[in-house]
């Protein structure tokens, strides 16, 4: 399929409804309001190309950038690849998973995530907090460096009172992941969660809520799931 093929098929699934509660939600125009079950036979009839991820994910609509994660050829992705869609990266669907999806998944994630989550940028701090958390739920303990990661959970109770909105949300995300996939830091996990308290982020209205950390670590362990990690994380 073209990238022109592509745009048409997903014109012509746009829901303005779907539209409506995607703004909401942080996604910014250009888009149609695709859902992402309509994205999934596109997505299976392609499998990977990189080249046409990269074109798809340039045309600036949110639609059609996310579908540019899920055919991404994460281990073509250069470093300035990522780089340049991490900058492009606007809209919150694609900051916080498209972007972070593909970078964990090939061979440049932690690097960029460490650099990332101090860029001044809101939605680059975010996205390099989402790909920290991907990756801690897809790479072997032994592939981490927990002593690293362990320091960033300090960080984020030194930091997460003045970081940004989105970037306040993402690392919670990071610390919820943390503990339930990697058992060498579940307890110091569920400690910075209880020195952070109450994550306040403002959801634009939506009836979405943030998780307590402590209490959602605590609930997976006691199903006996701590640990087990993820085959992919793009959905």
């Amino acid at each position: 399929m073209t990238v022109k093929e592509i745009l048409a098929e997903l014109r012509s699934r746009g829901s303005e409804s779907i539209k409506k509660i995607l703004l909401k939600h942080g996604v910014k125009e250009p888009f149609f309001g695709v859902k992402v079950e309509y994205l999934k036979p596109i997505q299976k009839k392609i499998k990977k190309d990189y080249q046409l991820a990269k074109d798809l994910y340039a045309t600036g609509n949110a639609d059609a950038m996310y579908l540019a994660g899920l055919i991404a050829d994460d281990n073509k992705m250069t470093l300035a690849d990522l780089n340049t869609w991490v900058r492009q990266a606007v809209s919150q669907n694609i900051s916080e998973y498209t972007v972070p999806w593909v970078a964990a998944e090939g061979q440049y994630g932690y690097e960029l995530a460490l650099a990332w989550i101090d860029n001044p940028e809101e939605h680059i701090a975010a996205a390099g907090w989402a790909t920290l958390a991907a990756l801690v739920s897809l790479k072997d303990d032994d592939d981490l460096d927990i002593a690293n990661l362990k320091s960033l959970l300090a960080r984020i109770v030194k930091n997460i009172p003045s970081a940004k909105n989105r970037v306040r949300s993402a690392m919670n995300g990071f610390v919820i992941a943390a503990g339930i996939y990697v058992k060498a830091l579940t307890q110091d996990a569920i400690a910075a969660a209880k020195k952070i308290g109450t994550v306040q982020v403002d959801k634009n209205g939506t009836a979405c809520k943030v998780p307590d950390a402590a209490e959602y670590i605590i609930k997976i362990k006691e199903k006996g799931t701590l640990g087990k990690k993820k085959k992919t994380v793009k959905c």
